[in-house]
C-alpha cells in the first residue's frame, strides 16, 4: 500500500439550515465564522462555495448542502445590527451551483422570512424583544441592498412558532405565517439609482441577434426585467420543463438579461453579466389565465390578477422569487408599467398573481411626490422552519483561499 498523503482535517463551523418561503440555505452567525471569514473575501467565498457542494460540473451539488437549484444554493450571515433601530445585519450570499463564485449583489426574499426566526434561535435579540405569546417585531438591516425588512415572527410559550396552518404554494407542508414588510423597497443599495434607472415605466430593450422588446426595468425589492410573454413566445402559464430544457430559449433570456443590466447601469460592459447572475431577475408577465400548476392544482383565471414567470441564476424559478415579488407588487402598483397593464391597469394596492406552483398574493403601497413614485412599503407573507441545526463540516483548505 502506498503512502498516504496526508490532508488538513476537516473545520467545523456551527450553522442552522433552513428553509424560508420556497428556498433553503444554510445561515451562519459572524462571530462563528473562522476570523478570515468575518470579512468578506476569498476564505469566505471559499466558505459558502464548498458548504453548499460548489463549483460542482455535474450540477447536483452532491458533496454539499446544495440542492442543485438556485433556490437551494444560498448562505446567510447573520450578526447584531450595528445600525440603530434594528436587531439583526442579513447578508445574502447566492452559490453558482456549476462556477466558483457566490453573488453578493442582491437579497432573497423567501429567505428573508426566515431571518428573524434564525436570529430569534442564534440568541441575536433582546430578549426583552421576545413575548411568552404573541408576535416578535424584527427590524432587519439587509445588507446586501442597503434597506430594512420587518418580520412579525409568531412566538407561543416563548419560543418561535413554526408549525401552523398557513399553506404557501410551493412549499408541501403548511406551517406558521410570517407577514413580512420591505420598507422603500427600491433597491438603491450597492448601485444606486432611481427605482426606474431609465426614468421611464416601460422602455424599448433592443438585444442584438435576439429582437426588440417593450421593458419594465425596474428597482425594488431586486432590479428586475418585466417582458410581456406574448411579444418572446410565450403564454405566461410555462412550467419549468417547457423552458430549463430548451437551451435556446435560456441563451435567449440570459442575453436579454445582460443588455437589460447594461441598460440598468449595473454592469459597464456585457462580459460582466457571466459573474452577476443573481441580478437583475427577468420576469414575464400576461393577462390572468387559467392553468394547472406544477404541484397538479388547477388555477382558475377569475382567482388571480395576471400570471408572472421568472428565471434566477438561468432557470425558471420552481415558484417565485420572494424579491422578485416584491418588485411584482410595486410595478403593479404604478399605473403604466408592463405587470399593472398586464393585471388590467389603474391604481391597485395588491394583486394575486400566477407563478409555476399556484398563486400569491403581494401589496405595495404606492405614491406620486414631485412627478415620481415612490412605493413606501411591499407587503407578503412567507413561513420559515428549521431544518437542521449543528455544525457544518468543510475541508481545512478552504482557509487557504486566495
Amino acid at each position: 500500500m502506498s503512502e498516504i498523503q496526508r490532508f488538513a482535517p476537516q473545520i467545523k463551523i456551527p450553522a442552522t439550515y433552513l428553509r424560508g418561503g420556497t428556498s433553503k440555505g444554510v445561515f451562519f452567525k459572524l462571530q462563528d465564522l473562522p476570523q478570515a471569514a468575518q470579512q468578506p473575501g476569498p476564505v469566505r467565498d471559499a466558505i459558502f462555495l464548498r458548504a453548499l457542494g460548489s463549483p460542482d460540473p455535474y450540477g447536483k451539488q452532491i458533496d454539499g448542502m446544495g440542492n442543485a437549484s438556485s433556490s437551494t444554493s444560498k448562505g446567510v450571515i447573520l450578526s447584531r445590527s450595528s445600525h440603530a433601530d434594528h436587531d439583526v445585519d442579513y447578508l445574502f450570499g447566492q452559490v453558482s451551483i456549476d462556477q466558483p463564485f457566490v453573488d453578493w449583489s442582491g437579497n432573497c426574499g423567501n429567505l428573508s422570512a426566515a431571518v428573524g426566526p434564525c436570529a430569534i434561535h442564534m440568541g441575536l435579540i433582546d430578549i426583552a424583544k421576545i413575548p411568552h405569546n404573541g408576535v416578535a417585531t424584527i427590524r432587519i438591516w439587509q445588507a446586501n441592498i442597503g434597506k430594512t425588512i420587518v418580520a412579525h415572527v409568531p412566538i407561543t410559550e416563548g419560543q418561535v412558532q413554526e408549525t401552523g396552518d398557513f399553506e404557501l404554494d410551493g412549499v408541501t407542508f403548511p406551517a406558521a405565517e410570517v407577514p413580512l414588510e420591505f420598507l422603500d423597497p427600491a433597491d438603491d443599495g450597492e448601485d444606486g439609482g432611481a427605482m426606474f434607472p431609465s426614468g421611464n415605466l416601460v422602455d424599448r430593450l433592443d438585444v442584438p441577434g435576439v429582437g426588440s422588446f417593450a421593458a419594465t426595468m425596474i428597482n425594488a425589492g431586486i432590479p428586475t426585467i418585466f417582458l410581456n410573454a406574448k411579444e418572446i413566445g410565450y403564454t405566461g402559464c410555462e412550467l419549468q420543463e417547457a423552458i430549463n430544457n430548451d437551451a435556446e430559449a435560456l441563451a435567449k433570456f440570459e442575453s436579454i438579461r445582460a443588455h437589460g443590466a447594461l441598460r440598468m447601469g449595473l454592469i459597464k460592459n456585457l462580459s460582466e453579466a457571466a459573474t452577476r447572475q443573481h441580478t437583475p431577475k427577468i420576469a414575464f408577465v400576461a393577462p390572468a389565465q387559467s392553468y394547472t400548476a406544477s404541484s397538479g392544482k388547477a388555477i382558475d383565471a377569475k382567482d388571480i390578477d395576471l400570471v408572472v414567470r421568472a428565471l434566477s441564476m438561468g432557470k425558471l424559478h420552481h415558484a417565485m422569487m420572494g424579491t422578485a415579488a416584491v418588485a411584482i407588487g410595486t410595478a403593479a402598483a404604478i399605473p403604466g408599467t408592463l405587470v399593472n397593464m398586464a393585471a388590467g391597469g389603474g391604481e391597485r394596492q395588491a394583486v394575486r398573481f400566477g407563478h409555476p406552483s399556484g398563486t400569491l398574493r403581494v401589496g405595495a403601497e404606492a405614491k406620486r411626490i414631485d412627478g415620481e413614485w415612490q412605493v413606501t412599503k411591499a407587503l407578503m407573507s412567507r413561513s420559515a422552519r428549521i431544518l437542521m441545526e449543528g455544525w457544518i463540516r468543510i475541508p481545512g483548505e478552504v482557509l487557504h483561499a486566495k
